[in-house]
């Protein structure tokens, strides 16, 4: 029998198409977005979701609904449960995800108007969900994705004031893979607002579809809410993940910041002291303590 050229030829192209097909697959991202019934804010981000970026309902469940769409790569989901979401532990979908987004409201006695992300866990006790001492994996350029997408979208829907934020690292749930919230503050008003709702669900699809990757660092220093990281990381190649603020000084041990360093999804992550926002009592013994870990740190200004 002979065998053309040709053959060979398309028989190699057809399974170079078929391995590359194979390979295509495996890149395919599981972006899961979690909303509650419970909450005003939630379920207006998550309608928004719905409304604007072509969700469909693919299931029905005890947990409550899911919905799904495919955007850049990734397999979006949006899963609608009940109860709070910071106790929310365990969850199917979770541990096939390569990236849980959570969509909550923002508390404060305040009253501030704000939009923010932050990553969820516990450095200490756990007070509010999660386990105590676990933090979750930091997607530190999802999260500054998110920011971005809300300053964005401050300024295109005259959301002028509400105040971009990231949060310190606090409450649950505390989980194994890549995990973020986006939130709305801080009153009743706001969490009702259609124009923050669609301002947070533009940041959460920023966050699931972000392709950009910059230094990740981890952040130690300032308030709950801080303005300087903020800044610093809209306005600079710096994403952060988890970050440790200053009311946390008091009971923090080199375990704690290894934890975090070692439960950031990015590898290596730079140290960053928000000096400023550091008391120079505590100044000493943080730097003391840094030392101990024998990892370089950088203050804020030196970027």
């Amino acid at each position: 029998m002979v065998i053309s050229w040709e053959y060979v030829f398309q028989s190699y192209s057809e399974i170079f198409f078929r391995i590359k097909f194979l390979l295509d697959l495996r890149r395919i991202l599981l972006i899961t977005m979690v909303a509650t019934k419970d909450d005003i804010a939630s379920q207006n981000i998550a309608g928004k979701l719905i409304s604007d970026f072509g969700f469909s309902e693919a299931a029905s469940s005890t947990d409550g609904q899911t919905y799904w769409t495919t955007f850049e790569r990734r397999e979006l989901k949006l899963v609608v449960v009940e109860g709070e979401l910071v106790y929310l532990q365990n969850h199917p979908a979770f541990s096939s995800s390569n990236l849980v987004i959570f969509l909550s409201r923002h508390e404060s006695r305040n009253g501030a108007k704000l939009l923010t992300a932050h990553v969820p866990g516990n450095l200490f006790e756990a007070g509010f969900g999660g386990i105590a001492g676990k933090v979750s994996i930091a997607p530190a350029n999802a999260a500054r994705a998110a920011l971005v997408e809300m300053r964005r979208a401050k300024k295109r829907l005259a959301l002028e004031e509400f105040q971009v934020s990231y949060e310190g690292t606090h409450h649950g749930p505390s989980l194994d893979v890549p995990a973020l919230f986006v939130e709305i503050g801080s009153t009743q008003e706001e969490w009702s607002s259609p124009k923050a709702a669609e301002a947070v669900a533009c940041a959460a699809i920023a966050a699931a579809t972000c392709n950009e990757e910059v230094e990740a660092a981890v952040a130690l220093g300032g308030s709950h809410c801080n303005s300087r990281l903020t800044n610093h990381s809209l306005d600079s190649p710096l994403a952060f993940g988890h970050i440790i603020p200053s009311y946390a000084f008091s009971r923090l041990n080199a375990d704690i910041v290894r934890n975090c360093i070692d439960r950031t999804l990015e590898s290596n992550p730079t140290l960053i002291l928000d000096w400023k926002g550091i008391d120079g009592k505590q100044r000493e013994g943080l730097v003391e303590l840094l030392k101990q870990l024998n990892i370089p740190f950088r203050r804020l200004a030196e970027y």
